[in-house]
């Protein structure tokens, strides 16, 4: 059976980074870090592409910005 290919945006891969105790933020993290898990499991398949590179590549946010380029870079 073919995984489903799922895309993720900035946004996606910034929210945990956020003020988690704003509760749409802290539900919006949570929901994120499972998925991220599921790519982990090798229950999904991660897709991206060359715009999602630059505008995580744009970010000012340096320590942000390793741990999303190595996970993408991991899935």
């Amino acid at each position: 059976m073919d995984k489903w290919k799922i895309y993720l945006d900035n946004c996606c891969y910034n929210r945990p980074f956020d003020d988690l105790t704003i509760g749409k933020n802290g539900l919006e993290a949570s929901a994120k870090m499972f998925i991220q898990s599921l790519f982990k499991y090798k229950s999904l398949a991660l897709c991206s592409s060359y715009m999602l590179s630059l505008e995580i590549n744009d970010s000012p946010f340096e320590n942000n910005k390793e741990h999303i380029l190595r996970f993408i870079n991991e899935y």
